[in-house]
């Protein structure tokens, strides 16, 4: 990632801009099996050492940040566009899987923002390391507020992970279908630590220009990764290093998922590569630009 800053050439009342690039306090996080078990469960997941706590799955590395992820994008904002946040991109580097008893430190920053017609985008780095200080993961958080205006750049975008449209000219490597419960909003609220209420308010997240309940981002991410984790690593999420998605709309409950992944060749450090899309049988893409990076098997 480049560490170059181009600075916003106005000004732009109400954004804390002097915070980016600032490291926020410190949190720690003792990671329990009940909940990686449940989160295991309210995501549908199939995967035998997730459903009994062995490891942890892998999107999981979320809910240890998921609040400080929140506080520190919002942080930047006028107070009025905080309700207005929208996941936008998620991209996660992994350096070894999350296993209970695991006492994580957490911290994040804001790298950038950039304005957008239709509305402000934010673009967040945490980092979750053990109580040795070894690196856990990396994710970068890209939040979307809709109807912010905000003049310029400051900062850095969130690493590309942009989708090769020459690989449309061949069929995909594989086709997973995965089914949407009617309730999973309201199962995955509660493992995640994710309650705002566009997920569980069907009048409130109309309220907000959305057609009704929406489905946690991050609980369609994790519906993805199990299956390329059983594609491609033969259910070892072990072997998962990066998981890249840009969500473009968003999921409903009871939608079919339905997602495309194309074998991209190998990494220069001999890792798989996989582009992949998903779309629900709403016929809305629900990821683009999908990346997945896999150790190779034995």
């Amino acid at each position: 990632m480049n560490n170059t800053q181009s600075e916003s050439p106005v000004e732009n009342p109400g954004y804390n801009v002097s915070l980016v690039g600032v490291w926020g306090d410190e949190i720690e996080f003792k990671v329990e099996g009940e909940r990686t078990i449940a989160y295991a469960a309210a995501t549908n997941d199939p995967i035998a050492a997730h459903l009994d706590g062995t490891v942890a799955p892998p999107v999981f590395a979320v809910v240890p940040i998921t609040m400080l992820m929140a506080e520190t994008t919002m942080s930047v904002v006028p107070d009025e566009l905080i309700m207005k946040i929208l996941h936008g991109e998620h991209d996660f580097r992994f350096h070894r899987p999350i296993v209970p008893g695991d006492v994580l430190t957490v911290r994040g920053k804001v790298v950038g923002i950039e304005g957008k017609s239709s509305g402000t985008v934010v673009t967040t780095l945490l980092e979750s390391r053990d109580a040795t200080g070894a690196l856990v993961n990396e994710q970068y958080f890209t939040g979307f507020f809709r109807g912010g205006v905000f003049h310029g750049t400051v900062g850095e975008p969130s690493p590309a992970h942009a989708f090769d449209v020459a690989l449309l000219e061949r069929e995909p490597d594989a086709v997973s279908v995965q089914k949407i419960d009617a309730d999973q909003t309201f199962r995955y609220a509660e493992p995640a630590g994710d309650p705002m209420p566009i997920h569980l308010d069907a009048d409130f997240a109309r309220e907000m220009g959305l057609p009704g309940i929406i489905v946690h981002g991050l609980c369609t991410i994790a519906f993805v990764s199990h299956a390329l984790i059983n594609e491609f690593a033969d259910g070892d999420s072990s072997r998962l290093k990066r998981l890249a998605v840009r969500l473009s709309s968003p999921a409903l409950p009871e939608q079919t998922l339905t997602t495309s992944t194309w074998a991209h060749g190998t990494t220069a450090s001999g890792r798989a590569s996989y582009a992949f899309e998903t779309e629900s049988d709403g016929g809305k893409y629900v990821v683009r630009d999908g990346l997945a990076e896999f150790t190779q098997g034995a």
